[in-house]
């Protein structure tokens, strides 16, 4: 493994990527208690800007940052990315979900070398159209792709290109202040979608809320901290780490077990992000 790639850096996107899953399974146990999408965003945003806010150092000097549109562009593309994700767990197994998710990765690596003009290879070309291979015997269009699904592959689509621009803004914001924005912002486009009749909450209900957000925020805070030192075209295949998790949570939350076109998907897709990390590590 290359210098570039360390150790530390592959545990701390493992952490997160486990610790975004998390949220996504609270997010999903609020869906079932009768919450909308749009409710379950808003407040993963809210309450972890509240939460997050007084350890990300801000200063005066940060205000106007805020308003910069490369910074609102990427927070839009997250708030795209959770809001139809969520959407998609309304209806469909987590597994599957993020198995049609990960048409992100396949974006974010064709965009990074297009836009940040990273280096690509015809091996990893092909593992990551492998992937994408896996991806469609996940969302199975044309024959059994549901509505769930499209959201989800929309949801992979925007988290793709939030993987870009975290990668294009990394070496000129401090990680803590592109966390707090893209928190602030999302909470500022959601909020109004969020008002309406809710659920009463009581003491479960809220441990759901507040590990939904505490969850997805330090998840993608670590994406942050590992994106400054290390290439997006190496990034987006340690996501895919995400798919054990998600089959995982599925199973022993919800009893979820992805069927067998799915499953020999959702292990195509683990395979190919794998072995195109792999071939990163030896400078391939």
């Amino acid at each position: 493994m290359t210098q570039a790639i360390r150790l530390q850096s592959v545990f701390m996107m493992l952490l997160g990527m486990t610790l975004i899953v998390t949220g996504d399974t609270a997010g999903k146990l609020l869906l079932a208690a009768g919450f909308t999408p749009f409710f379950v965003a808003a407040t993963r945003f809210f309450f972890g800007a509240l939460m997050l806010a007084p350890f990300m150092g801000l200063t005066r000097a940060d205000i106007p940052n805020f308003f910069n549109w490369r910074v609102i562009l990427r927070a839009c593309c997250v708030t795209g990315a959770i809001s139809c994700i969520l959407t998609a767990l309304s209806t469909e197994p987590i597994a599957n979900v993020f198995g049609a998710f990960f048409i992100g990765p396949l974006l974010s690596y064709f965009l990074s070398a297009v836009l940040l003009k990273e280096a690509i290879t015809w091996r990893r070309t092909a593992l990551i159209l492998t992937g994408f291979a896996g991806v469609v015997l996940v969302v199975k269009p044309g024959f059994g792709m549901t509505t769930g699904m499209g959201f989800a592959v929309l949801a992979g689509c925007f988290y793709g290109c939030f993987i870009v621009a975290t990668r294009w803004l990394a070496g000129q914001y401090r990680p803590r202040f592109l966390l707090i924005s893209q928190l602030m912002i999302g909470s500022c486009f959601l909020m109004p979608m969020a008002i309406g009749p809710i659920p009463d909450l009581n003491i479960k209900l809220s441990s759901l809320v507040a590990i939904s957000a505490l969850s997805s925020g330090l998840g993608n805070l670590l994406l942050v901290v590992v994106s400054r030192t290390t290439p997006a075209n190496v990034v987006a295949p340690l996501v895919y780490t995400q798919l054990l998790a998600a089959t995982i949570f599925g199973f022993l939350v919800f009893g979820d077990w992805p069927d067998t076109l799915s499953f020999i998907g959702l292990s195509v897709i683990l395979f190919s992000g794998l072995a195109s990390f792999w071939l990163a590590g030896r400078g391939k």
